[in-house]
């Protein structure tokens, strides 16, 4: 399932196309929240994997703006719940997501992005 912990992950690999491949833009998408399981430790060590500016990006294009255009000093228990959400709740089941720089369009179909590339695309 795509969610935007998945998405902040997902670069382009069409070949040749290796620079401004990141993030992917989500385009016309579907979305459903659900639950998770709330694990502040979880949270706490992911953050420094993020890439913050693409995460807040993709939560705008999914229609939450609820998180800052930095991570803040001071991780409390609000922001926690918050990027919980953005992260773990936000799932994306129809869609697309298309490379800033090849605009080569990988379709989301049932929460199951397709990466996969025709032969005269891979590298």
């Amino acid at each position: 399932m795509v969610r935007l912990i998945t998405h902040n992950l997902l670069a382009c690999h069409v070949k040749g196309c290796t620079s401004n491949n990141f993030p992917l833009k989500l385009q016309d998408v579907q979305i459903a929240l659900r639950e998770a399981e709330f694990n502040e430790d979880f949270l706490r060590g992911f953050i420094p994997r993020l890439e913050w500016g693409a995460l807040v990006q993709a939560a705008r294009e999914v229609g939450d703006d609820s998180l800052p255009a930095e991570v803040p000093e001071m991780l409390d228990d609000e922001f926690l719940k918050q990027l919980h959400h953005v992260l773990l709740e936000i799932h994306i089941d129809e869609g697309s997501m298309v490379c800033p720089n090849c605009k080569h369009v990988y379709p989301i179909s049932s929460g199951i992005p397709n990466m996969l590339l025709a032969e005269h695309e891979i590298g």
